[in-house]
Order: C-alpha cells, then sequence, then structure tokens
C-alpha cells in the first residue's frame, strides 16, 4: 500500500509550484491560492518550518539587509553564512526547537525571529497576524489546522492508474 509517484523531477516543476523564500504575503498567498490552497492552509502549512533547515543563499539578504529581524539572530545566522560566501552552509528555520514538531515556529515569528522573509511575512503587520499570534499559543489548535491543510495538499493532482509507480523505496524508483 502506498501513494503513486512520479518516474522522474523537474527542477523547473518545483520551483514553480514551491513558493520562494523571498516571497511577500501576497505572493505566498496567490501561490497557495493557485493550487486550491486557503490563507488559512498556507499559514498551517508553514508552520512545518519548525523542523526544516534553509541554506545560507536563501536567507542572506534577509540577515544582511531587512530590519523586520530581531538582531541577536542576525548576529547567530551571520556567523555561519558570511556577507559574500557560504551559499551552501545551513542553518535550521527553528533554532529554539530544531527538531521538534511543535509551535516555536510562530512564537519565534512574534519575536521577529524569522530565518526566510518569507516566513517572517506571517507577522509582518498584515492579515497573516493574527492566525500566527493564535498558533504561538494554541499549539493544538496548529496540529488541527495543519493536519486538514496536509491532507488537502496531499490530494492536489495525485497520480492515478498507471501514472507513475508505487515505490518500494522513497528515494528511488523501483
Amino acid at each position: 500500500m502506498g501513494r503513486r509517484d512520479s518516474m522522474t523531477a523537474s527542477l523547473d516543476a518545483a520551483n514553480n509550484d514551491i513558493p520562494a523564500p523571498t516571497f511577500d504575503l501576497s505572493d505566498l498567498t496567490k501561490s497557495f491560492s493557485n493550487k486550491g490552497l486557503s490563507a488559512t492552509d498556507m499559514i498551517a502549512l508553514s508552520g512545518g518550518h519548525t523542523i526544516g533547515r534553509a541554506r545560507c543563499v536563501n536567507f542572506r539578504s534577509r540577515i544582511y539587509s531587512e530590519t523586520n529581524i530581531d538582531t541577536s539572530l542576525a548576529t547567530s545566522l551571520k556567523s555561519n553564512c558570511p556577507n559574500k560566501t557560504g551559499d551552501n552552509n545551513i542553518s535550521p528555520l527553528d533554532a529554539s526547537t530544531s527538531y521538534a514538531f511543535d509551535n516555536f515556529y510562530y512564537k519565534n515569528l512574534l519575536s521577529r525571529k524569522g530565518v526566510l522573509h518569507s516566513d517572517q511575512q506571517l507577522f509582518n503587520g498584515g492579515s497573516a497576524d493574527s492566525q500566527t499570534t493564535t498558533y504561538s499559543s494554541k499549539m493544538a489548535k496548529f496540529f488541527a489546522d495543519f493536519s486538514v491543510a496536509m491532507v488537502k495538499m496531499g490530494n492536489i493532482s495525485p497520480l492515478t492508474g498507471s501514472s507513475g509507480q508505487i515505490r518500494k523505496n522513497c528515494r528511488k524508483i523501483n
């Protein structure tokens, strides 16, 4: 039993489907809406960054030029992400609890500790602030909304019939 997966990968398709780390809130909302997901889904699914990591190249401009970032976070990230080098150096998106699936990602956003520009957009004086605040204090609400949004996302254009294959090892085609 399993889910059908494609036989090939496409960098172009991934780059078109996955929101960029430089997106503003309106870009994020539009990107998710284009896949049939709501703003609520987008904010909930972004919470998956509580266990993720990012390459320096994806947050360098934020830590060196943006002002809506906690200065201690920026200083810490700069030590692993020099201004001109280290593109592939990685840092956790949630340094507080980087190996736990929890709501600290949202708590960090309230303290201007979003690593990616796109993450901090969820708490930056816009329409996402209220939901982000709710998730920061109500982990069960985040978990419930995340679960619903994951199911919705999993139902976006699933492969059926003889398309693709159910892999024996998810890391490679059979």
